[in-house]
Protein backbone atom coordinates (compact mmCIF):
# COMPACT_ATOMS: atom_id res chain seq x y z
CA UNK A 1 0.00 0.00 0.00
CA UNK A 2 1.45 3.39 -1.23
CA UNK A 3 0.09 6.67 1.48
CA UNK A 4 0.86 9.87 0.67
CA UNK A 5 0.47 12.63 3.44
CA UNK A 6 -0.28 16.01 2.10
CA UNK A 7 -1.31 17.81 5.17
CA UNK A 8 -1.28 21.69 6.16
CA UNK A 9 -0.15 22.53 9.56
CA UNK A 10 -1.95 22.86 12.38
CA UNK A 11 -1.37 26.81 13.18
CA UNK A 12 0.01 26.94 16.88
CA UNK A 13 0.50 23.29 17.68
CA UNK A 14 2.43 21.29 14.67
CA UNK A 15 3.98 22.02 11.61
CA UNK A 16 3.22 20.15 8.07
CA UNK A 17 6.18 18.76 8.61
CA UNK A 18 6.16 17.44 11.85
CA UNK A 19 2.33 16.12 11.17
CA UNK A 20 3.57 14.33 8.38
CA UNK A 21 6.73 12.50 10.73
CA UNK A 22 3.56 11.50 13.12
CA UNK A 23 1.34 10.89 10.49
CA UNK A 24 4.26 7.96 8.84
CA UNK A 25 4.78 6.73 12.65
CA UNK A 26 0.87 6.21 13.28
CA UNK A 27 0.29 4.69 9.46
CA UNK A 28 3.68 1.94 10.19
CA UNK A 29 2.00 1.27 13.84
CA UNK A 30 -1.46 0.50 11.77
CA UNK A 31 -0.11 -1.30 8.81
CA UNK A 32 3.68 -1.80 8.97
CA UNK A 33 4.43 -2.11 5.69
CA UNK A 34 2.81 0.66 3.84
CA UNK A 35 5.17 2.49 1.65
CA UNK A 36 4.94 6.48 3.02
CA UNK A 37 5.52 9.67 0.85
CA UNK A 38 5.54 12.73 3.24
CA UNK A 39 4.81 16.09 0.93
CA UNK A 40 4.52 19.44 3.16
CA UNK A 41 2.23 21.62 1.87
CA UNK A 42 -0.08 24.77 3.03
CA UNK A 43 -2.59 27.32 1.35
CA UNK A 44 -0.16 30.26 0.67
CA UNK A 45 -0.76 31.87 4.45
CA UNK A 46 0.83 31.14 7.58
CA UNK A 47 2.84 28.12 7.42
CA UNK A 48 3.99 27.56 3.38
CA UNK A 49 7.17 29.42 4.00
CA UNK A 50 7.94 26.25 6.35
CA UNK A 51 6.62 23.93 4.64
CA UNK A 52 8.36 24.60 1.15
CA UNK A 53 11.95 24.85 3.04
CA UNK A 54 11.21 21.66 5.00
CA UNK A 55 9.88 20.15 2.02
CA UNK A 56 13.00 20.88 -0.08
CA UNK A 57 15.83 20.97 2.19
CA UNK A 58 16.31 24.62 1.89
CA UNK A 59 17.14 27.05 4.23
CA UNK A 60 15.52 29.92 6.14
CA UNK A 61 16.94 33.52 6.29
CA UNK A 62 16.70 36.15 9.06
CA UNK A 63 17.36 39.87 8.18
CA UNK A 64 16.64 43.50 9.27
CA UNK A 65 14.03 45.24 7.72
CA UNK A 66 11.89 47.86 8.31
CA UNK A 67 8.28 47.31 10.00
CA UNK A 68 5.02 48.53 8.56
CA UNK A 69 5.50 51.87 11.29
CA UNK A 70 9.20 52.02 9.45
CA UNK A 71 11.00 50.39 12.67
CA UNK A 72 13.21 47.57 12.46
CA UNK A 73 12.42 43.85 13.33
CA UNK A 74 13.62 40.44 12.53
CA UNK A 75 11.35 38.72 9.61
CA UNK A 76 12.07 35.42 8.15
CA UNK A 77 11.90 34.04 4.65
CA UNK A 78 12.99 30.99 2.65
CA UNK A 79 15.15 29.70 0.47
CA UNK A 80 13.77 26.21 -1.70
CA UNK A 81 16.15 23.98 -1.98
CA UNK A 82 17.09 24.48 -5.24
CA UNK A 83 18.50 27.49 -4.30
CA UNK A 84 16.95 29.92 -6.44
CA UNK A 85 13.36 30.27 -5.52
CA UNK A 86 12.64 32.71 -2.46
CA UNK A 87 9.34 31.77 -0.54
CA UNK A 88 8.32 34.20 1.73
CA UNK A 89 5.13 35.66 3.65
CA UNK A 90 4.46 39.69 3.11
CA UNK A 91 3.09 39.37 6.43
CA UNK A 92 6.44 38.65 8.34
CA UNK A 93 7.70 42.25 7.68
CA UNK A 94 4.35 43.93 6.72
CA UNK A 95 1.86 41.55 8.38
CA UNK A 96 -1.09 43.53 10.82
CA UNK A 97 0.20 41.59 14.17
CA UNK A 98 3.11 43.69 13.96
CA UNK A 99 1.33 46.81 14.47
CA UNK A 100 -0.57 47.45 18.28
CA UNK A 101 -4.22 47.77 17.73
CA UNK A 102 -3.83 51.22 18.90
CA UNK A 103 -1.56 52.58 16.40
CA UNK A 104 -2.87 50.80 13.42
CA UNK A 105 -3.01 53.18 10.81
CA UNK A 106 -3.19 52.13 6.92
CA UNK A 107 -2.27 55.43 6.05
CA UNK A 108 1.10 55.91 7.59
CA UNK A 109 1.74 51.98 7.45
CA UNK A 110 4.31 50.84 4.36
CA UNK A 111 5.39 47.84 2.44
CA UNK A 112 8.83 48.44 2.79
CA UNK A 113 9.77 45.41 5.03
CA UNK A 114 8.53 43.43 2.11
CA UNK A 115 10.71 45.09 -0.84
CA UNK A 116 13.38 44.59 1.90
CA UNK A 117 12.98 40.69 1.85
CA UNK A 118 12.87 40.60 -1.81
CA UNK A 119 15.80 42.61 -2.21
CA UNK A 120 17.82 40.48 -0.15
CA UNK A 121 16.73 37.29 -2.05
CA UNK A 122 17.55 39.10 -5.17
CA UNK A 123 21.23 39.34 -3.57
CA UNK A 124 21.45 36.25 -2.65
CA UNK A 125 21.20 34.82 -6.25
CA UNK A 126 16.86 34.10 -6.17
CA UNK A 127 14.96 34.72 -9.76
CA UNK A 128 12.08 33.18 -8.80
CA UNK A 129 9.48 34.52 -5.87
CA UNK A 130 6.53 32.54 -4.39
CA UNK A 131 4.88 35.49 -1.88
CA UNK A 132 1.87 34.93 0.22
CA UNK A 133 0.15 38.34 0.65
CA UNK A 134 -2.80 37.75 3.54
CA UNK A 135 -2.58 39.58 6.56
CA UNK A 136 -1.10 42.80 5.66
CA UNK A 137 -1.15 46.03 7.79
CA UNK A 138 -0.86 48.55 4.84
CA UNK A 139 -2.66 50.09 2.20
CA UNK A 140 -0.23 51.41 0.12
CA UNK A 141 -0.96 49.00 -2.99
CA UNK A 142 2.47 48.13 -2.91
CA UNK A 143 4.41 51.53 -2.92
CA UNK A 144 6.75 50.78 -0.40
CA UNK A 145 7.64 47.63 -1.60
CA UNK A 146 8.57 49.01 -4.30
CA UNK A 147 10.39 52.29 -2.71
CA UNK A 148 12.63 49.53 -0.85
CA UNK A 149 13.38 48.17 -4.50
CA UNK A 150 15.11 51.67 -5.48
CA UNK A 151 11.83 53.45 -6.90
CA UNK A 152 10.65 56.74 -6.31
CA UNK A 153 7.49 58.41 -6.51
CA UNK A 154 7.12 62.42 -6.48
CA UNK A 155 4.09 64.28 -6.59
CA UNK A 156 2.30 67.16 -9.11
CA UNK A 157 5.65 69.57 -8.09
CA UNK A 158 8.37 67.15 -8.05
CA UNK A 159 8.31 66.87 -4.52
CA UNK A 160 9.29 63.21 -3.66
CA UNK A 161 6.96 61.48 -1.79
CA UNK A 162 7.73 59.67 1.92
CA UNK A 163 5.46 56.03 3.29
CA UNK A 164 1.95 54.63 3.66
CA UNK A 165 -1.20 54.98 1.86
CA UNK A 166 -1.61 58.59 2.27
CA UNK A 167 1.19 59.18 -0.14
CA UNK A 168 -1.20 57.31 -3.42
CA UNK A 169 -3.58 59.79 -4.46
CA UNK A 170 -0.25 62.45 -4.62
CA UNK A 171 1.53 59.74 -6.59
CA UNK A 172 2.18 62.16 -10.55
CA UNK A 173 5.39 60.72 -11.36
CA UNK A 174 7.52 57.14 -10.91
CA UNK A 175 11.38 56.98 -11.43
CA UNK A 176 12.22 53.52 -11.79
CA UNK A 177 15.96 54.63 -12.86
CA UNK A 178 17.23 53.39 -9.65
CA UNK A 179 15.55 50.31 -9.49
CA UNK A 180 17.47 46.92 -8.62
CA UNK A 181 18.35 46.15 -12.14
CA UNK A 182 18.02 42.37 -10.88
CA UNK A 183 14.10 42.58 -11.03
CA UNK A 184 14.02 42.22 -15.09
CA UNK A 185 15.20 38.50 -14.84
CA UNK A 186 13.03 37.67 -11.51
CA UNK A 187 9.60 36.21 -11.47
CA UNK A 188 7.15 36.90 -8.94
CA UNK A 189 4.25 34.44 -8.30
CA UNK A 190 1.73 35.89 -5.86
CA UNK A 191 -0.76 33.24 -3.69
CA UNK A 192 -3.93 35.23 -3.47
CA UNK A 193 -7.02 33.82 -2.82
CA UNK A 194 -8.98 36.48 -2.84
CA UNK A 195 -10.64 38.64 -6.17
CA UNK A 196 -11.14 42.24 -4.79
CA UNK A 197 -10.66 44.76 -7.59
CA UNK A 198 -8.37 47.59 -6.62
CA UNK A 199 -10.77 50.46 -5.58
CA UNK A 200 -14.71 50.42 -5.38
CA UNK A 201 -16.98 48.83 -2.82
CA UNK A 202 -15.09 45.54 -3.36
CA UNK A 203 -11.69 47.39 -3.12
CA UNK A 204 -8.73 46.97 -1.30
CA UNK A 205 -9.67 49.98 1.55
CA UNK A 206 -13.80 49.51 1.37
CA UNK A 207 -13.30 45.65 2.25
CA UNK A 208 -9.94 45.60 4.13
CA UNK A 209 -9.30 49.09 5.60
CA UNK A 210 -11.21 49.02 8.71
CA UNK A 211 -9.89 45.92 10.19
CA UNK A 212 -6.03 47.70 9.68
CA UNK A 213 -7.61 50.86 11.25
CA UNK A 214 -8.71 53.14 9.36
CA UNK A 215 -12.14 55.46 10.18
CA UNK A 216 -14.81 55.35 8.07
CA UNK A 217 -13.55 59.28 6.70
CA UNK A 218 -9.88 57.76 5.80
CA UNK A 219 -11.47 54.44 4.00
CA UNK A 220 -12.87 56.76 1.63
CA UNK A 221 -9.58 58.95 1.08
CA UNK A 222 -7.60 55.76 0.63
CA UNK A 223 -10.31 54.48 -1.94
CA UNK A 224 -9.81 57.65 -3.41
CA UNK A 225 -6.30 57.29 -3.33
CA UNK A 226 -6.76 54.04 -4.88
CA UNK A 227 -8.06 55.23 -7.94
CA UNK A 228 -5.95 57.93 -8.84
CA UNK A 229 -3.09 55.75 -8.42
CA UNK A 230 -4.61 53.12 -10.56
CA UNK A 231 -4.87 56.10 -13.41
CA UNK A 232 -0.89 56.79 -12.57
CA UNK A 233 -0.10 52.99 -12.99
CA UNK A 234 -1.71 52.86 -16.68
CA UNK A 235 -0.38 56.56 -17.82
CA UNK A 236 2.98 55.63 -16.41
CA UNK A 237 3.47 52.05 -16.87
CA UNK A 238 0.59 50.93 -18.98
CA UNK A 239 -0.68 48.59 -16.54
CA UNK A 240 -4.23 49.01 -15.67
CA UNK A 241 -5.02 46.97 -12.88
CA UNK A 242 -8.51 48.63 -11.49
CA UNK A 243 -10.98 45.78 -12.22
CA UNK A 244 -8.05 43.11 -12.16
CA UNK A 245 -9.23 40.02 -9.83
CA UNK A 246 -7.01 40.19 -6.82
CA UNK A 247 -5.51 43.41 -7.22
CA UNK A 248 -7.06 44.68 -4.14
CA UNK A 249 -5.52 41.94 -1.94
CA UNK A 250 -3.20 43.06 0.87
CA UNK A 251 -4.40 46.82 0.45
CA UNK A 252 -3.74 46.59 -3.39
CA UNK A 253 -0.08 44.94 -2.94
CA UNK A 254 -1.87 42.11 -5.46
CA UNK A 255 -2.27 45.23 -7.90
CA UNK A 256 1.24 46.68 -6.99
CA UNK A 257 3.06 43.28 -7.79
CA UNK A 258 1.10 42.84 -11.36
CA UNK A 259 1.95 46.64 -11.88
CA UNK A 260 5.47 46.71 -10.82
CA UNK A 261 7.29 43.47 -11.26
CA UNK A 262 4.74 41.87 -13.53
CA UNK A 263 3.43 39.55 -10.84
CA UNK A 264 0.93 36.72 -11.67
CA UNK A 265 -1.63 36.34 -9.09
CA UNK A 266 -3.18 32.89 -8.22
CA UNK A 267 -4.67 30.80 -5.60
CA UNK A 268 -2.31 29.51 -3.23
CA UNK A 269 -2.98 26.08 -2.70
CA UNK A 270 -2.49 25.86 -6.57
CA UNK A 271 0.73 27.42 -6.64
CA UNK A 272 1.73 25.05 -3.83
CA UNK A 273 0.86 21.70 -4.99
CA UNK A 274 2.49 22.68 -8.28
CA UNK A 275 6.08 23.65 -6.62
CA UNK A 276 6.18 20.26 -4.87
CA UNK A 277 4.83 18.81 -7.89
CA UNK A 278 1.71 17.01 -6.17
CA UNK A 279 0.31 15.34 -9.43
CA UNK A 280 3.46 13.54 -9.69
CA UNK A 281 3.50 12.66 -5.93
CA UNK A 282 0.44 10.63 -5.88
CA UNK A 283 1.04 8.63 -8.48
CA UNK A 284 0.41 5.06 -7.53
CA UNK A 285 -1.32 5.91 -4.36
CA UNK A 286 -3.54 4.27 -2.30
CA UNK A 287 -4.78 6.84 -0.03
CA UNK A 288 -4.02 10.55 0.52
CA UNK A 289 -4.02 11.81 4.12
CA UNK A 290 -4.78 15.80 4.03
CA UNK A 291 -5.98 17.94 6.67
CA UNK A 292 -5.57 21.49 8.97
CA UNK A 293 -6.07 22.30 11.98
CA UNK A 294 -9.90 23.18 12.14
CA UNK A 295 -12.35 21.74 8.89
CA UNK A 296 -15.12 23.81 8.58
CA UNK A 297 -17.19 24.95 5.62
CA UNK A 298 -14.35 27.35 4.67
CA UNK A 299 -12.29 24.23 4.03
CA UNK A 300 -13.56 24.45 0.41
CA UNK A 301 -12.59 28.12 0.03
CA UNK A 302 -9.23 27.71 -1.10
CA UNK A 303 -8.03 26.04 1.40
CA UNK A 304 -5.45 22.98 1.60
CA UNK A 305 -7.89 19.67 2.68
CA UNK A 306 -9.80 20.41 -0.47
CA UNK A 307 -7.19 21.33 -3.10
CA UNK A 308 -5.39 18.33 -2.13
CA UNK A 309 -8.75 16.68 -2.44
CA UNK A 310 -9.62 17.86 -5.73
CA UNK A 311 -6.09 16.84 -7.31
CA UNK A 312 -6.96 13.18 -6.18
CA UNK A 313 -10.22 13.17 -6.93
CA UNK A 314 -9.12 13.69 -10.64
CA UNK A 315 -7.14 10.57 -10.34
CA UNK A 316 -9.84 9.02 -8.38
CA UNK A 317 -7.43 8.57 -5.17
CA UNK A 318 -9.29 8.53 -1.87
CA UNK A 319 -8.98 10.90 0.48
CA UNK A 320 -8.83 10.51 4.42
CA UNK A 321 -8.60 13.86 6.75
CA UNK A 322 -7.67 14.59 9.93
CA UNK A 323 -8.07 17.81 12.09
CA UNK A 324 -8.14 18.78 15.66
CA UNK A 325 -11.82 20.28 15.05
CA UNK A 326 -13.79 19.10 12.51
CA UNK A 327 -16.97 21.41 12.89
CA UNK A 328 -20.23 20.01 12.38
CA UNK A 329 -20.51 21.73 8.76
CA UNK A 330 -17.68 20.24 7.90
CA UNK A 331 -19.26 17.47 5.35
CA UNK A 332 -19.63 20.07 2.73
CA UNK A 333 -16.00 18.86 1.85
CA UNK A 334 -17.67 15.83 0.97
CA UNK A 335 -18.70 17.36 -2.11
CA UNK A 336 -14.32 18.20 -2.77
CA UNK A 337 -13.34 14.35 -2.49
CA UNK A 338 -13.05 14.36 1.30
CA UNK A 339 -14.14 10.60 1.62
CA UNK A 340 -13.49 10.66 5.30
CA UNK A 341 -13.02 13.36 8.23
CA UNK A 342 -11.58 12.38 11.50
CA UNK A 343 -10.91 14.69 14.36
CA UNK A 344 -7.57 13.87 16.25
CA UNK A 345 -9.50 14.85 19.72
CA UNK A 346 -10.12 11.28 21.46
CA UNK A 347 -11.39 12.65 25.01
CA UNK A 348 -12.80 16.66 26.48
CA UNK A 349 -9.49 18.89 26.78
CA UNK A 350 -9.42 22.23 26.76
CA UNK A 351 -7.95 24.09 23.54
CA UNK A 352 -5.21 25.18 24.80
CA UNK A 353 -4.04 21.50 25.94
CA UNK A 354 -5.05 20.22 22.76
CA UNK A 355 -3.08 22.14 21.10
CA UNK A 356 0.05 21.51 23.22
CA UNK A 357 3.09 20.17 21.35
CA UNK A 358 3.72 16.56 22.63
CA UNK A 359 -0.05 16.03 23.24
CA UNK A 360 -1.28 16.81 20.04
CA UNK A 361 1.38 14.88 18.44
CA UNK A 362 0.10 11.56 20.67
CA UNK A 363 -3.52 12.39 19.31
CA UNK A 364 -2.62 12.66 15.74
CA UNK A 365 -0.36 9.53 16.50
CA UNK A 366 -2.87 7.20 17.79
CA UNK A 367 -5.88 8.47 15.51
CA UNK A 368 -4.10 7.80 12.74
CA UNK A 369 -2.61 4.37 13.77
CA UNK A 370 -6.59 3.10 14.32
CA UNK A 371 -7.60 4.04 10.75
CA UNK A 372 -5.11 2.19 9.36
CA UNK A 373 -6.12 -0.82 12.18
CA UNK A 374 -9.17 -0.39 10.28
CA UNK A 375 -8.31 -0.38 6.85
CA UNK A 376 -6.22 -3.52 7.35
CA UNK A 377 -8.94 -5.21 9.25
CA UNK A 378 -11.32 -4.49 5.87
CA UNK A 379 -8.51 -5.66 3.27
CA UNK A 380 -8.14 -8.59 5.06
CA UNK A 381 -11.77 -9.16 5.29
CA UNK A 382 -12.05 -8.14 2.03
CA UNK A 383 -9.95 -9.41 -0.56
Amino acid sequence: MKVVVAIDSFKGSLSSYELGETIERGIKRGYDDAEVTKVPIADGGEGTVEALVEGTGGEFIDIEVMGPLMRPLTARYGIMGNGKTAVMEMAAASGLPLVAPEERDPSKTTTYGTGEMIRDAVGRGCREFLVGIGGSATNDAGLGMMQALGHKFFDKDGNELGYGGEIMERVAHIDSSGALPELAECEFLIACDVDNPFHGPRGAAHVYGRQKGASDAMVETLDRGLVVLAETLKRELGKDVAELPGAGAAGGLGGGFVAFLDGRLEPGIDIVLKEVDMAKEIEGADFVITGEGRIDFQSVMGKAPTGVSKLCKEHGIPVIAIAGCVADDADATHDYGIEALFSTINYPVSLEDAMEHDRARLFVEKNVEEIFRLIRVCERKYS
